[in-house]
C-alpha cells in the first residue's frame, strides 16, 4: 500500500483544540455569517455504512470568528468516525458555540436519505 496523500494526513491528524483556527472579529456591528459543507460524511455507529449530509452553519458573531479552511478541515475530520446524526450535528454545534461564544448561531445537518428515511437535525441557540 502506498503513502497517505497530504490531504489524507491532514484530515487524520488533524487536532480540534491546535488547527482549528480562531481569530478576532473587526467589527463590532451585528453581521451573519453563513457557511455551507455539503460533502459532510461519517460513518453509521451500528452498520458502518457512510452517512452524507449537508451542513449548514449561520452565525453572529461576537468578539470570534473561525477560520474557513479549519472549519473544512474538522468537518473532512469526521468522515472515518462512528457517528450518529445527532451526535455528529450536536458535537459540531457544540464544539464552534463554545469556542466562538457567538451572539447567536443555527446549525442545519440535512442527512442524505438512506433506507427510505430523510434525517434533518436543527439547533438555534436561541431556542436552547
Amino acid at each position: 500500500m502506498s503513502d497517505k496523500l497530504y490531504g489524507e494526513k491532514i484530515v487524520e491528524f488533524f487536532d480540534v483544540e491546535k488547527d482549528l483556527e480562531i481569530w478576532p472579529n473587526k467589527h463590532e456591528k451585528s453581521y451573519t455569517i453563513n457557511i455551507s459543507l455539503p460533502e459532510f460524511s461519517c460513518l453509521c455507529p451500528r452498520s458502518g455504512y457512510p452517512d452524507f449530509a449537508n451542513i449548514e452553519i449561520s452565525y453572529v458573531p461576537d468578539a470570534l470568528v473561525v477560520e474557513l479552511k479549519a472549519v473544512k478541515l474538522y468537518i473532512n475530520s469526521f468522515r472515518d468516525r462512528h457517528l450518529s446524526h445527532e451526535d455528529s450535528a450536536n458535537e459540531i454545534f457544540d464544539l464552534l458555540y463554545n469556542k466562538l461564544t457567538p451572539r447567536k448561531m443555527k446549525l442545519k445537518a440535512d442527512f442524505n436519505p438512506r433506507g427510505n428515511v430523510h434525517t434533518v437535525i436543527e439547533i438555534d441557540s436561541e431556542t436552547m
